[in-house]
């Protein structure tokens, strides 16, 4: 019975992260980025008003398109990398910016679509100002 119970629960919990198709964000109050992609996160150092809005943003966009497989607040359980460990520095941003223009495809089954085709450079670069924010202090 406590097996049937459990069945139950992760089978609710997996559904409850809904569809899997990438869900398109409202960016309109963020600063806008043109169309040429940047090399580094140019929200990184926003202040005030405009970083609580990025960071709004961001977690909204990462838990409507990321989390269930990148993990709930950020935290990864496995599935996928644990992406508030990348460095906040040039070599972060190179490795997330191929990711999410390139996605993820092994043996040819789609583990992580091309997010460029989904969500434009705002609400991605809103995304990783957000995981940034939530990083474990200590690394």
């Amino acid at each position: 019975m406590a097996g049937l119970a459990a069945l139950m629960l992760t089978s609710a919990y997996a559904v409850a992260h809904g569809d899997v198709t990438p869900q398109s964000i409202d960016t309109s109050a963020l600063p806008n980025l043109g169309e040429d992609w940047h090399e580094t996160n140019p929200y990184r150092e926003e202040t005030g008003g405009a970083r609580d809005e990025i960071l709004r943003v961001g977690a909204s966009a990462y838990n409507q398109n990321c989390a269930r497989c990148h993990g709930l607040e950020g935290i990864s359980g496995g599935i996928a990398p644990d992406l508030r460990i990348l460095p906040p520095d040039y070599d972060g941003d190179e490795w997330y910016v191929y990711r999410v223009q390139n996605g993820a495809v092994r043996n040819g089954a789609v583990y992580m679509p091309k997010m460029t085709e989904h969500l434009n450079q705002e609400a991605l670069w809103a995304i990783r100002t957000w995981l940034e924010s939530v990083a474990p202090e200590d690394l």
